[in-house]
């Protein structure tokens, strides 16, 4: 365990746009120090892959950031406890999280993902149709697709489409938990708060249309969903399908992007994958843990802790540097490799435990239709310049992927 001012300079050290493009020397700084306690911050940070992996299956994991003392004492000084309104399901523990999970997934069952691939190879042949010369991957194909597929599976009208993906941009950002380190809300937060309100009254507008006039769409059947006499709320409708917008969008955004950058920076992997589509499935898993969307996760401890050696009080935060742990020497061969065609792939990009990610099989099939499909019609890409990033530390992505086809 280390407490020196030297680990809480390399967390910070985060936040600078410097490291945003290549994080991962910095992660491994960060990971050689051992597990980093801020008792001023209430605050623990873990990434090593064995204590991430079991802090994310252990009980006394919240997920509820109620329930950390930082948000009880600024509760106590005037805050609103949720002021981006009720959480989704991923923010909440059980038997709240069981219940909702449970609904939600009647409506989320494996046939319905399976019945969206001929439209997300119809949508991404859309996309590549005129494609050609110097090319944006993010702006042509890794932005565009998964707000696509959000919005038809939520059954939003294709003229929202671009409020839908603007509001999950700016809601994405939320998501960063270095309020917790730097003590401030951090720049944009009324814009986020505006998006919030924004997205939070249309959905009650659909929701509204969608119970006049079901469809066959994910919205209708949230409504329509049921078991054992129970339903879901209006409220519990509105955050699922918030939650599925921003993490359902942005993620796969990043996973697709992350993987072209990848196969074009290794060589060999993109024509690989042009000659045989057979490998996209282990492209993207070697993404997943090699360069993945969600670079970190946030828990409270309900109870008093222990992993490993270290003790984290009840009601701290701890912060999980999954994608440092995917790159850890004790648990990975080669870990700074891209590799797919190593032996197994073991990284907690989907997360584990009772919060593992339920939009992963959807995910991994818009993933692959787009990987597929690129590649094999521009077998011979290569990177037109350097990627720009955005800001985001947590849903860390690129803004700008040039490549020439």
């Amino acid at each position: 365990m280390t407490t020196a001012a030297e680990p809480q300079s390399l967390l910070l050290q985060m936040l600078d746009p410097a490291h945003r493009a290549d994080p991962y020397p910095l992660y491994a700084r960060i990971r050689a120090q051992g597990p980093v306690q801020l008792p001023a911050n209430n605050l623990t940070v873990f990434s090593t892959y064995a204590a991430c992996d079991e802090i994310l299956r252990h009980p006394h994991a919240s997920s509820d950031r109620l329930k950390s003392t930082l948000a009880q004492r600024a509760i106590a000084d005037g805050a609103q406890p949720r002021p981006f309104g009720p959480p989704g399901f991923l923010f909440l523990d059980p038997p709240d999280h069981t219940r909702l999970r449970r609904l939600v997934s009647k409506a989320f069952v494996p046939k319905v993902v399976k019945a969206l691939e001929p439209e997300i190879v119809a949508l991404v042949d859309a996309l590549l149709a005129d494609a050609g010369g110097t090319f944006d991957a993010i702006e042509g194909l890794a932005y565009p697709l998964p707000v696509a597929v959000i919005c038809r599976l939520l059954g939003v009208p294709l003229a929202d489409e671009p409020e839908f993906s603007a509001a999950s941009a700016l809601l994405a950002q939320s998501l960063d938990p270095f309020a917790t380190v730097t003590g401030s809300a951090g720049d944009g937060f009324e814009e986020r708060m505006q998006a919030a309100r924004w997205l939070r009254g249309y959905l009650r507008e659909l929701i509204s249309q969608r119970r006049r006039d079901p469809g066959e769409d994910l919205m209708s059947g949230l409504i329509q969903v049921e078991e054992s006499g129970d339903q879901l709320t209006e409220d519990e409708i509105v955050a699922t399908c918030n939650l599925l917008l921003v993490a359902g969008h942005e993620t796969t955004v990043n996973l697709i992007a992350n993987a072209i950058l990848a196969l074009l920076s290794n060589d060999g992997q993109w024509s690989a994958l042009a000659a045989d589509p057979a490998r996209v499935g282990a492209v993207v898993e070697e993404t997943l843990r090699y360069d993945p969307p969600v670079q970190l996760v946030g828990r409270i401890a309900a109870e008093d802790m222990t992993v490993g050696t270290t003790t984290v009080p009840k009601g701290d935060n701890m912060l999980l540097l999954t994608a440092a742990a995917h790159r850890d020497p004790d648990a990975v061969d080669r870990p700074d490799e891209f590799d797919p065609d190593r032996e197994s792939f073991r990284h907690l990009g989907f997360g584990k435990g009772p919060h593992f990610c339920i939009g992963a099989p959807l995910a991994r099939l818009e993933a692959a239709v787009a990987l597929t499909a690129l590649t094999s019609r521009f077998p011979g890409a290569q990177l037109a310049g350097e990627p720009s990033y955005k800001q985001n530390v947590t849903l860390r992505g690129m803004s700008e992927l040039p490549i020439t086809l």
